[in-house]
This record gives C-alpha cells, sequence and structure tokens, in this order.
C-alpha cells in the first residue's frame, strides 16, 4: 500500500497503467472503455485555492443503482439540528463507551453524542463516538457531512472508492462527504471518536505571525493510491442523508475506481508528526496553538469547528500558572481523551470517555489539579504518554437524549470543583 504526500495537493494515481486520460477530464474514449465521474467537495465556482475536486475513472457509473430505501440499523446515530432535550448548561462527562456484546459493525456502533448547528443549511458538526465488534459487510456514505475519525483503541483497515488506508490510534482519517467506505477492525475490535463536519471542509489553519512552519506540516498528510475491485456480486451500500439513513444493494463493489487524479481524497495524518508551538517565557498559550485542522465559519476567526490536540510538550513558563487556567469561553469545547492522562484532571477523565463544556460555562482545573500546580517547583517539565484532543466550536452543543441519559455519564461530575478555599485579602 502507497501513499501521497501533502494536504489538498492534486494526486495523479493509477491501478493499471494507461487508466488516466492524458489532456483530458472526461474525454469521448476514456482508456479500457471506463467512466469518467467527478466528485465535488466544494461548488463549481469556489475560488481556486478553496477548490476541491477529483476525476474518477471507473468500471460503472455511480448512478447506476436502484431506488434506496430506509434503513433501521444505527439506532443512536443522530443529526443536526439536535431538538431531542433542551441544551444543557451544565458541565458534562462521560465514562469510556462500552464495547458491545453483541457483534456490531462500525456503521451501527456510532453513537451520537450531541452537536450544532443546522445539516440542511450546511453548517455545524454532530458528535459521534463508536465501539465495535465485527468488520463490516456492507458500505456507507454520509451524504450529510465529512467525517473526520479519531481512533482511540483498534487499528480500522478502511477501504474506499479511492483507495486503501489503515488507521491507529494517534493517527486520525478524513472521509470526504459522499466518498464510499467500509472499515474492518484488524484486532477485532475497535473504539473511537467521529467529528461529522456539515460546514466548510477543514483545512489547515493560517499560521499568522508564526510564520512558515509549525504546527501541522502539509506533507505529513498522506491519501492513498487508487485501488479496486472487481466484483460481480451483491452489495448493501448505506447511505446517510439529510439525518435519515437509507440503503439500497448493488449487484457489483462500488470501489471501482480504477483511477483518479485530483485534490478531494482521504486522507490520514499521525499526530506525533505535530510540531506544537508553546511558550518560552510566561504565561499558557490558548488551546488554538495547538490546532490540527480547522472548518471556518462566516465570521473571520471563528470556527465552524476547531480539531485541537493536546500532546507530548516541555512546560518551561516562568511564574506561571501551567495547566489550563480558569476560563469561561465564547466557544464550546467537546474532549476526548486517547491515551494517557489530561494535565487539568488528576482523575475521572479516562482514555475513551468525553466531556462537554459549553459556551460561556466556567471550567477549567480540578481541585487536584488545581493544588498540585501552584504547589509545584517552576522547572522545566516535559508532558509525556498523553494524547488528548477537542472538538471547539462557535455554536452550543446541544447533547442528545442518549448523551443526556446514558449511565456512562459522571452526574458527580461537579464536585471535582467543590473545596477551593475563598481568597483572603489583606486586613
Amino acid at each position: 500500500m502507497t501513499y501521497h504526500p501533502g494536504f489538498a495537493n492534486h494526486v495523479a494515481t493509477e491501478a493499471v497503467p494507461g487508466a488516466l486520460p492524458i489532456g483530458r477530464n472526461s474525454p469521448q474514449h476514456v482508456p479500457f472503455g471506463l467512466y469518467a465521474e467527478q466528485l465535488s467537495g466544494t461548488a463549481f465556482t469556489a475560488p481556486r485555492s478553496e477548490n476541491r475536486r477529483s476525476w474518477l475513472y471507473r468500471l460503472r457509473p455511480t448512478a447506476q443503482h436502484g431506488a434506496f430505501r430506509p434503513y433501521d440499523g444505527a439506532p443512536h446515530l443522530k443529526t443536526a439540528p439536535f431538538i431531542d432535550v433542551p441544551p444543557s448548561p451544565n458541565r458534562l462527562r462521560w465514562d469510556p463507551l462500552p464495547m458491545p456484546d453483541v457483534p456490531t459493525n462500525w456503521v451501527d456502533g456510532l453513537i451520537t453524542y450531541g452537536g450544532t448547528g443546522n445539516v440542511a443549511q450546511h453548517n455545524g458538526v454532530g458528535i459521534h463516538l463508536y465501539a465495535a465488534t465485527a468488520d463490516m459487510d456492507r458500505v456507507f456514505f454520509s451524504a450529510d457531512g465529512e467525517l473526520l475519525i479519531v481512533p482511540q483503541e483498534g487499528r480500522l483497515a478502511i477501504d474506499t472508492e479511492l483507495g486503501r488506508i489503515d488507521v491507529a490510534p494517534l493517527q486520525v482519517v478524513v472521509i470526504p462527504r459522499g466518498v464510499r467506505f467500509r472499515v474492518a477492525l484488524p484486532d477485532g475490535h475497535a473504539r473511537g471518536y467521529v467529528c461529522e463536519n456539515y460546514g466548510a471542509l477543514l483545512r489547515l489553519p493560517d499560521l499568522g505571525p508564526i510564520g512558515a512552519n509549525g504546527l501541522a506540516n502539509p506533507r505529513d498528510f498522506e491519501t492513498p493510491s487508487a485501488w479496486f475491485e472487481d466484483r460481480d456480486e451483491p452489495c448493501e451500500v448505506i447511505q446517510k442523508f439529510q439525518g435519515a439513513l437509507w440503503t439500497v444493494t448493488l449487484d457489483h463493489s462500488p470501489f471501482d475506481v480504477v483511477a483518479w487524479h485530483g485534490n478531494l481524497a482521504p486522507y490520514r495524518y499521525d499526530l506525533t508528526r505535530f510540531n506544537t508551538i508553546n511558550t518560552v517565557s510566561f504565561d499558557h498559550p490558548d488551546p488554538s496553538i495547538f490546532t490540527v485542522l480547522t472548518s471556518p465559519s462566516e465570521t473571520p476567526g471563528t470556527a465552524n469547528v476547531d480539531f485541537v490536540i493536546f500532546p507530548p510538550r516541555w512546560m518551561v513558563a516562568e511564574d506561571s500558572f501551567r495547566p489550563p487556567w480558569f476560563h469561561r469561553n465564547v466557544m464550546s469545547e467537546f474532549m476526548g481523551l486517547i491515551t494517557g492522562a489530561y494535565d487539568a484532571k488528576e482523575g475521572g477523565f479516562a482514555p475513551g470517555g468525553a466531556s462537554l463544556h459549553n459556551q460561556m460555562n466556567g471550567h477549567g482545573p480540578d481541585r487536584a489539579s488545581y493544588d498540585k500546580a501552584v504547589a509545584a517547583t517552576l522547572v522545566p517539565h516535559q508532558i509525556v504518554d498523553t494524547m488528548a484532543f477537542m472538538f471547539e466550536t462557535h455554536h452550543v452543543v446541544r447533547p442528545t437524549r442518549w448523551a443526556s441519559e446514558t449511565p456512562t455519564m459522571q452526574l458527580d461530575y461537579d464536585d471535582v470543583w467543590t473545596g477551593f478555599a475563598k481568597a483572603r485579602l489583606p486586613g
């Protein structure tokens, strides 16, 4: 399996030599009688710098299928607008999602914790977790948004129309809107997080005063080489469309793209390659300095969603409180933990778990973390063996009914901020 480096670079790849047309995207006679099909991730007239599309050359046109009918699986997969329960100002935290006790594939194992916006208006996100114990014997795609998949436990082997991608914990993968894929579990089980982005496509953040280098480097993003299946046998395809699931059975494999070129494709990124920027003088930098990918909103500098990580790093600030400080934020923060411990929580926030701190509600280090930080000798300290992340959005995250009622919710979460002594003024 080979990959092509670079974020949103124009890639040309063919599984059979000579399958890519030269000079014309859709010539009258495509090599080998293949069918030319354009996959557009942005409007045709989007500026060249933002335009994302690829040309696919396949054994059959995607249009060759019967009518979709409703699909009754994945009962806990939901879509914005989230109106089942009122939005909550309370700080929420959940234990890790347990593995299912019956064989469950990746799609049926998706559970929505909440989200923002409105899928019909192309804004907001859906936030899902998955726990799976079986390979998919069907194919899935979302017409509602691109999927940022963050494995926490267990590897994923993902077959897509544009190639095969292997992804493991401490890596992430993005599947564009509309791209068909299936997931196998090399380890027999898997758990992780998914951000379904309804809004503007994820991209690298601008670096501004940081300069030319830092954060995620474009060359570290990888797209797959062309690969295809030539199988004439029934294959079920499930699509997510405006929040509902639909199914149709083809008489062939949809993974029949023999060649493709363009800048819209699935891609993966190794989080350990992130070039962390930090303070070397005083104060704790804003979490935006850890942004891997961003989906901008109509308001400059304000994200539809940011994907932010908290990786291993050195802490060297002088005369400063080093964990994240207490704060109230116009942005809403949904956090997950891939491995290790998070430096602002001494316990309770476990790998595979999650927390939600909604807009303008105070949060920060728990009592144990605060006491430890203010008593620490401020020498250079390296944070190791950890990887937390955050889906941060300028919308309020509305939990689903499942997330509001699940026994994995920690009903005593507020207690972590009890016991702080009142400050004593002089006199």
